[in-house]
């Protein structure tokens, strides 16, 4: 009887990792402090860049949480996971430390280029790759992709730059756990 090894590590992400991950339309983080609650978060859109074989940015757009951001400051691992919905089965997880960017840090010029603009646009997260694993996925179910949402855009161009700062205020800047994010001081947005 033969023996498979489902999963593999590897140190880094090779050209076949990186195709896969650019074709996928959605992606899955994970953040966690050192208590509190697990954050696991679903992210699609034109939101991923793979920057190059030991580093992943991803934009974050203004939703009503910010676990990452809390997350990160506190503890910097973080895990990215992909499944293949079609084709042939993997997932593929992403593990690493990552940095959180806002507005006004030094390196977001630098970051906020690689991705679409949007008004929406709150933190870019950068994930220094420790190691990457696949695994096989053989239970994950076929699923057709039907489209982007366009709600975020809509809703997000509707506020203006003023009411998606306000937004920020007023929901932004504390997790459900109460960690800071940091979003009013990085932003450069005065709290009264």
């Amino acid at each position: 009887m033969e023996v498979t090894t489902l999963g593999k590590q590897f140190s880094e992400l090779s050209d076949k990792h990186t195709e896969f991950i650019e074709k996928q339309k959605i992606y899955f983080v994970g953040t966690a402090a050192e208590n509190g609650n697990v954050n696991l978060s679903p992210k699609g859109g034109d939101s991923l860049r793979v920057i190059n074989s030991k580093q992943i940015a991803w934009l974050n757009l203004t939703g009503s949480g910010n676990e990452s951001a809390s997350h990160v400051i506190k503890n910097a691992r973080m895990t990215l996971m992909f499944c293949a919905f079609e084709g042939a089965p993997l997932i593929f997880r992403v593990y690493g430390k990552a940095k959180v960017l806002h507005v006004k840090d030094q390196e977001w010029e630098q970051y906020v280029q690689l991705f679409p603009e949007s008004v929406a646009s709150r933190q870019i997260f950068v994930l220094d790759i420790d190691f990457v694993q696949s695994s096989c996925g053989k239970s994950v179910p076929y699923f057709s992709y039907e489209g982007d949402r366009d709600d975020l855009a809509n809703w997000s161009e509707k506020q203006g730059i003023a009411g998606i700062e306000q937004y920020w205020l007023k929901k932004n800047q504390k997790s459900i756990d109460g960690f800071e994010t940091e979003i009013a001081k990085r932003s450069g947005l005065d709290v009264e």
